[in-house]
């Protein structure tokens, strides 16, 4: 294994570790697969300041860089594009602190709203990646329901369409509607 895979690999880990236990092994639980597939796929985007959610994907190499002291082998992976892991994990610690709770509940509930909880280890396949795949597709480019629902933030009462606004006035709309991860929406008298 060369330097620079190793060090890849141990990023991949701390990186995970905010989001699962890395001493889960149990393939019924654990979902290794699904965050290799989400952290090889480059998040791109389309509307306007979804950059801003790539460059706080990418803040994290700089934060694992000053947290385990690492020299890094090859410094054009600072510049490689951010990946779909690395974009959610951000978000989730964004939510956490805009919405209260921690980064791991946050993580996997937006891995729920596209539809991944379930694929754990011990069912994941060909073509349960192909399917992943198809998921990160509409994600990425915005081809999911007006509404969010196959995306990251499914709303109920915001009017706009959704693969039109940008990903953080998504999250807004989104906490503004209920406590998704301890409960589900509010509820409205008059509605």
């Amino acid at each position: 294994m060369t330097d620079a895979n190793r060090v890849y690999d141990q990023y991949f880990e701390w990186v995970c570790s905010k989001v699962v236990s890395l001493r889960a092994k149990n393939p019924e639980h654990t979902h290794w697969e699904l965050l290799k597939r989400l952290y090889c796929t480059p998040f791109g985007w389309y509307v306007p300041n979804d950059d801003n959610r790539a460059a706080e994907g990418l803040d994290l190499r700089i934060n694992w860089i000053r947290e385990t002291d690492q020299e890094v082998p090859d410094k054009d992976w600072l510049e490689l594009e951010c990946s779909v892991l690395e974009m959610m994990i951000a978000l989730a610690e964004r939510l956490a602190f805009e919405a209260g709770g921690t980064t791991a509940p946050w993580f996997w509930k937006l891995v729920e709203n596209l539809g991944l909880k379930e694929y754990t280890d011990d069912i994941y396949e060909i073509s349960i990646q192909e399917t992943v795949d198809e998921t990160l597709d509409k994600l990425i480019n915005r081809t999911y329901d007006r509404d969010g629902t196959g995306g990251l933030f499914p709303v109920q009462l915001d009017p706009r369409d959704q693969r039109k606004v940008e990903i953080l006035y998504q999250m807004s709309s989104y906490i503004l509607e209920g406590d998704y991860v301890n409960g589900g929406p509010r509820t409205y008298s008059g509605r």
